[in-house]
């Protein structure tokens, strides 16, 4: 039988600190909640492997070190609302919970956003709702938000996002430019965001995050 709680010990051993991400609160969620109940069945043995898990419906589960410096640089603080977009089966929703005053998870399958609110409830995450529609929209009803943490990549942030976001509040993702990753976090001052590179990551482009294609004339 698969010891879990070591296995959570050693991700953050030898995934998490190595990083450089010694934040109590980081480290305490990713000690705490258990990786393995949100992702399917068939992947818990690998759900603390170090690599970005594929969980279906085109949707990946970051690794521990990126999730936890991306936590880390945008430094989440115990009263704020954060809107985690692409959540998957809710696993960085109920971090991100353990860390934060509340958080709305927006994930567009509905069926994968129906199973993330019931592992939510499941794990007695009772701070995260989870909203099911396109990722790109966001969730303006429950806005705006202190913060807003992209689950994957970026190589636009769209406007209906930006706009959710509160005077003050921080954004993060991995803005792609070519080949090239940054893990980014943008402050929103005086109506647009000052975006600063944190570390260098890569992570798969969420839905209505690409740009768009150029067309040529051949």
């Amino acid at each position: 039988m698969t010891n879990f709680a070591a296995a959570r010990t050693t991700m953050v051993d030898c995934q998490v600190r190595p990083s450089d991400v010694t934040k109590y609160p980081i480290i305490e969620a990713m000690l705490t909640i258990p990786r393995e109940e949100f992702v399917p069945e068939q992947k818990k043995l690998v759900a603390y492997s170090g690599i970005h898990l594929d969980l279906g419906a085109g949707r990946m589960l970051l690794d521990a070190r990126t999730f936890a410096k991306l936590l880390d640089a945008v430094n989440l603080q115990p009263s704020e609302l954060v809107l985690d977009l692409g959540c998957g089966l809710g696993y960085s929703s109920a971090v991100i919970a353990h860390m934060a005053e509340a958080v709305v998870c927006v994930e567009e399958d509905e069926a994968m956003a129906q199973e993330a609110s019931g592992l939510l409830a499941a794990n007695a995450v009772d701070n995260a709702m989870v909203v099911a529609g396109p990722l790109a929209q966001g969730a303006a009803k429950q806005g705006p938000y202190d913060v807003i943490i992209l689950q994957g990549a970026a190589e636009q942030v769209p406007d209906a996002i930006l706009d959710q976001l509160k005077m003050g509040g921080r954004i993060a993702t991995v803005l792609v430019d070519g080949n090239k990753g940054q893990c980014s976090i943008g402050h929103k001052r005086e109506g647009h965001i000052d975006w600063r590179h944190a570390f260098s990551a890569s992570a798969p482009i969420l839905p209505g995050f690409a740009k768009p294609a150029e067309f040529k004339f051949n």
